[in-house]
Order: structure tokens, then C-alpha cells, then sequence
């Protein structure tokens, strides 16, 4: 089990939004402290415990519905997960940087992902 841990926090978006946005970094980082589940939720958090050096994904989504609306996706760890994340992620949806933010040793990054 490692001790570093990404954190995924997603608002905007239906349940089925924010699970397949989970399932896309599944491939990465394994799988998460649990998808997703409350309906009624307008923010949802994910948690994955993350290797020492992820390897982003460049395979595409698997088919399956495009999100219903744009979600706006923070992910934060250290450097090396919040890059592969990143990667992960704009490889499976259309994606644009919202901003970013650095500390000592952890990283930031804001993402907004459309239909």
C-alpha cells in the first residue's frame, strides 16, 4: 500500500459523470476508495492511494455515453500523480486547464471537463 494518496474532488455533473471519470483513472492509479454514489450530491471526492511514479494513460475512454455536462474536476498529490491524472484525463475527455497551484510537495490542478 503506498502513502501517497490523490485526491479527486468533481462538482457539476450527474452520477454517471462522475463515475466514469473515476473508472478513467482506475487504469492508473487502481481503484478508488469507491465510486461515486450519492445521487443528490453536488460535490463528489474519490481517493486513490497513488504508486511512487504513475504512468499517465494515453489509451482513450472506452465508448460509452459522453459526459451530460461540463465538470469541474480538482485533482491534488504530489507532482507525479497530479501530472499523470492530468494526462489521464485529457486523454479520455475533452479537456481544459483551469489553473494550477504548487506547494512544497504536493501539486493542484483544476480542470474543467466538457461533453
Amino acid at each position: 500500500m503506498s502513502d501517497t494518496q490523490l485526491t479527486v474532488t468533481l462538482s457539476g455533473g450527474g452520477i454517471d459523470d462522475a463515475r466514469a471519470i473515476v473508472r478513467a483513472l482506475e487504469g492508473v492509479f487502481g481503484a478508488s476508495d469507491g465510486l461515486p454514489a450519492d445521487e443528490r450530491a453536488t460535490v463528489r471526492i474519490a481517493t486513490f492511494d497513488s504508486p511512487a511514479a504513475p504512468e499517465a494513460s494515453s489509451a482513450p475512454r472506452e465508448a460509452g455515453a459522453p459526459l451530460s455536462t461540463p465538470v469541474e474536476v480538482t485533482v491534488q498529490g504530489t507532482p507525479q500523480a497530479v501530472e499523470a491524472a492530468s494526462k489521464t484525463l485529457s486523454h479520455a475527455f475533452s479537456t481544459r486547464n483551469e489553473g494550477a497551484a504548487s506547494g512544497d510537495q504536493e501539486r493542484e490542478r483544476q480542470l474543467l471537463l466538457v461533453p
